[in-house]
């Protein structure tokens, strides 16, 4: 058994989606998502939006994904620009669901309504 897939050696796992608006498509902000998720040793995935914002969920540890979430509030890609975040609610899990972070394909516009 990999006990790395478990809350018990690791701390405890979280999970929480996420939604960033303002002038992050187009500047490599994804990129940039994926190198902070790696640093954070978090799990998850993100894409752009047709609504012109960036949205995805993060998984780990709590105390690593707070990291990320500070990343996503405070930083971000370095050509971006932030003008509001939202998080959703933090739902404990039992094992990851994802097996890294990682950039997915843009939503198609029907998906948005």
């Amino acid at each position: 058994m990999d006990w790395s897939e478990h809350s018990p050696l690791n701390g405890e796992l979280i999970s929480v989606d996420f939604e960033v608006f303002g002038k992050v498509q187009g500047v490599s902000y994804r990129k940039y998502a994926v190198a902070a998720a790696e640093k954070f040793n978090v799990r998850g995935w993100c894409k752009n939006t047709a609504k012109g914002s960036v949205r995805g969920n993060i998984e780990g540890p709590k105390a690593q994904v707070y990291l990320m979430k500070d990343w996503i509030r405070n930083e971000g890609s370095p050509y971006s620009k932030t003008e509001s975040v939202e998080f959703g609610m933090e739902i404990n899990i039992p094992s990851y669901k994802y097996t890294d972070f990682s950039s997915m394909e843009e939503e198609d516009k029907e998906e948005e309504n």
